[in-house]
């Protein structure tokens, strides 16, 4: 018995009896983060198998015998006299030795005599060494590649069975609606096909209408759209499991604000259909568009100017306006418009078939970028490709693009997407371009945003990785952002082409990770569909924490202070979906500059042990992991199962928190949620997640590196690093009320930005402590918050006056 999970161990496996980790629901599953609780605390045995990196396991089983040496020298003569034959030795090779190789691999699978020869020589191995690793890794990459796309198959051919064994019982059952006879199957066939025909034939041509309609009434008219559904979606959940964790009661009629609701569906704003005479013109704009694309990611000067301080490159724009003389460039009004032009390089484990296939589809679009993309939809297939290939494809999108924070505006943008290959070269080219360049009845949003043609070029290789080369390039309106995120919007960190390659890298590996079937130690987690369960669900807990904590939708937020240093924001929403708990959620988020580089907050709050010691988080309860996956080659992309150690625990009473982290050079997340022990038992029987609902809270840290002529932020504690800041957002989330249509009582208010400022304090002290031998204790306590530098009084942490 381990703590609170029994494994038994037989047939080599580990078998976990759910009924022993998880006996009773969760007795107060919001942290309890406004109460603090004291007694005795039962520690949590520390022996609990995790799964350790499972995307590096099996290199590792493939290296353990990649070096082996055999006995040389001995002739056949002595050969027979050898009564036993001696066994193989096997040569382990070491971390730094896998390391190098492993980052020439990625480079390249296949190197030559010479480039080995080198390698050797650095490592201490032989040349056939080195030469039967690179060929392990090719292997074992080929055969993960094979295993996926055997996977892919398996599962749409049990969908086409299961379709024709429906179909096939649909038709046994068919009768005649005037006899109640069998139905002559021949006419119904034709006579439903007849009526698909017309449906479509309909269908189109009232398009047109309402898009003609549109055009002369200057405001958008709807086709006819779905029929709504008979019953609203509800969840039978017992909320009582959701405390509101405010020691005050909420009044039934006094002492309440009024805080606007969000509505309970968000539409997609309208957008004209590309008309059959434009289709044409629509296609030529795309091939220009390609042509550009491949020109902004393989031209440098005099198109692309190499800043000589930062390395960073800037894009002449009257070059660019040379080059590509554009119609929609006469549209362009300066003094309006600034423009962002960013490009990146990176390598991706995916291959260009699964990558361009993620691009077509909105929803794997969506999940591809998760912290990026708050919503997406196709909006119509102008051209599906050759025979159903991708190439040639032509789609009209809608896309909502976000950063964390309700500071940042989001970026809506109705756009055209083509998908074009290059079979000699092995490339794709996944290009996006404007659609007002002859559509000009599209609603504009605030701030008015258009994509150039922006989009990425992606180069095949040998070994299932891609080389993917990114440009972004926008007109955005030139609205003023607030000062703490100045920098980082305007330099197009916010939404730039590294920000979209960094996501993009982690989110493969993550990828890579959820189709591995070739783990042997899952831990405490039964099954490989358990994991993979648990990894949905921490997805989905990701992408609502990222929306809940921006402006998308239209999400309005509420400043608690008329001053413009002020960054907390508080905003509530009315929940009736499954997902998320039914009721008023009322969420708060601040932002803050710290002067640490974004790592190193990131270690503190990701780490149980460390993040434990803030009392504002833990309430003086430690945390424990009880399971464990690796989801990134970085050990802080990770999603963690933790037991929360508190006084009242018990056999009959156990709290878990679902943790994940992960990291990038874009910057670095950190989100939680509390979660019924009833849930994670749905999830490790194998059930669909997706109605688990949860509540995230968390942080995103993003980094802050200044210029030489353009530093936004100074500090006098940073004044010996200065590139080394960061900026810490914090968003929180609590269920006010179950009642949908209550009001926010004003205490809650008080107490969560009270929470808000304690968070903060307690954060920047526990940095400053851990640095202070590099940093002046007289500036080790010195604190940002809303950009302007303060000395944290004693009474920091009261909320401002209402």
């Amino acid at each position: 018995m381990y703590g609170d999970c029994q494994v038994l161990t037989s047939m080599g496996g580990n078998v976990v009896s759910s009924d022993s980790l998880f006996s009773s629901p969760i007795r107060n599953p919001n942290f309890n983060f406004m109460s603090s609780m004291g007694g005795p605390f039962h520690a949590f045995s520390s022996i609990i198998p995790k799964e350790e990196n499972g995307m590096l396991r099996g290199k590792d089983e493939m290296e353990s015998g990649s070096g082996s040496e055999h006995i040389e020298g001995v002739s056949g003569n002595e050969q027979e006299n050898e009564q036993q034959p001696k066994k193989k030795r096997y040569h382990r090779h070491t971390v730094r030795q896998i390391q190098e190789m492993e980052s020439l691999f990625k480079e390249c699978p296949h190197p030559d005599d010479k480039q080995r020869m080198k390698l050797s020589q650095d490592l201490g191995l032989k040349p056939r060494q080195v030469k039967f690793w690179f060929q392990n890794r090719r292997t074992q990459m080929k055969a993960q590649q094979d295993r996926a796309d055997n996977a892919i198959l398996r599962a749409e051919n049990e969908s086409l069975k299961n379709e024709n064994y429906r179909l096939q019982a649909a038709l046994r059952s068919v009768i005649c609606p005037n006899c109640g006879g069998p139905a002559m199957l021949g006419e119904i066939a034709f006579d439903e096909q007849q009526l698909r025909i017309e449906n479509a034939r309909l269908k189109e041509e009232l398009d047109r209408v309402c898009c003609i309609a549109t055009r002369y009434s200057g405001r958008p008219v709807q086709a006819i759209g779905p029929p709504p559904p008979l019953l609203a979606p509800s969840l039978d959940l017992d909320m009582s499991i959701y405390g509101r964790n405010f020691p005050e009661p909420m009044p039934n009629c006094h002492d309440m604000i009024s805080v606007q609701l969000m509505p309970e569906n968000s539409h997609f704003p309208e957008g004209g259909l590309v008309l059959e005479e434009e289709k044409s013109i629509a296609l030529q704009f795309a091939m220009s568009s390609v042509d550009e694309l491949v020109k902004m990611c393989q031209l440098v000067e005099p198109l692309w100017i190499q800043n000589s301080e930062t390395g960073k490159e800037n894009l002449n724009v009257e070059e660019y306006g040379r080059m590509f003389p554009w119609p929609m460039n006469l549209k362009q009004h300066p003094s309006e418009f600034r423009t962002e032009a960013t490009r990146d390089s990176a390598v991706v484990i995916m291959n260009s078939i699964n990558l361009v296939d993620a691009f077509l589809d909105s929803t794997k679009w969506m999940e591809l970028f998760p912290s990026i993309i708050s919503r997406a939809k196709t909006v119509q297939v102008i051209t599906s490709g050759v025979s159903g290939h991708a190439n040639g494809s032509l789609h009209l999108m809608y896309a909502e693009l976000q950063a964390l924070s309700p500071l940042i505006p989001t970026r809506e943008t109705h756009f055209l997407r083509y998908c074009q290959q290059n079979v000699d070269e092995g490339t794709w080219a996944i290009v996006d371009f404007p659609i007002d360049s002859f559509h000009d009845n599209l609603q504009s949003s605030v701030p008015r945003y258009r994509r150039r043609p922006s989009g990425c070029i992606i180069q095949d290789m040998p070994n299932g990785y891609s080389r993917v080369t990114w440009v972004e390039n926008a007109d955005i309106e030139d609205k003023p952002v607030h000062q703490i995120f100045n920098h980082f919007v305007n330099s197009g960190m916010a939404f730039g082409a590294p920000r979209w390659l960094a996501v993009l890298q982690r989110q493969c590996e993550r990828v890579a990770s959820l189709m591995a079937r070739n783990i042997s130690d899952l831990g405490v987690i039964p099954s490989s569909e358990a994991r993979k369960n648990l990894m949905n669900l921490a997805q989905r807990m990701i992408r609502t924490f990222s929306v809940n904590i921006s402006t998308s939708s239209g999400q309005s937020w509420t400043a608690l202070s008329e001053s413009s240093d002020d960054t907390v924001r508080i905003t509530t929403r009315k929940i009736t979906e499954p997902g998320q708990p039914n009721g008023v959620i009322l969420s708060a988020v601040s932002t803050t500059w710290l002067p640490h580089p974004h790592y190193h907050v990131f270690d503190l709050l990701r780490d149980e042990r460390r993040r434990a010691q803030l009392d504002v988080l833990s309430n003086g309860n430690s945390l424990h992991e009880v399971a464990h996956i690796a989801n990134g080659s970085h050990p802080g992309n990770c999603i963690s199962l933790l037991r929360i150690n508190v006084a009242s625990n018990s056999s009959q009473n156990v709290e878990l928190l679902l943790q994940e982290s992960c990291t990038d050079q874009s910057g670095s997340l950190v989100v939680y949620t509390t979660i019924d022990v009833d849930a994670i038992q749905l999830a490790m029987s194998g059930e669909d997640p997706s109605c688990i609902p949860l509540l995230p809270m968390g942080f995103s840290i993003v980094p802050v590196i200044p210029t030489a002529d353009e530093n936004p932020i100074q500090s006098s504690g940073d004044e010996h690093n200065p590139s080394s800041g960061c900026l810490l957002t914090v968003g929180l989330q609590v269920l006010a009320s179950t009642i949908p249509t209550a009001k926010l009582n004003l205490s809650s208010v008080t107490a969560i930005n009270n929470h808000l400022c304690n968070t903060v304090h307690q954060i920047n002290a526990a940095l400053s402590s851990s640095s202070s031998s590099s940093i002046c204790p007289d500036n080790s306590s010195s604190i940002m918050l809303g950009g302007s530098s303060t000395e944290p009084p004693p009474a920091a942490a009261a909320p401002p006056k209402q």
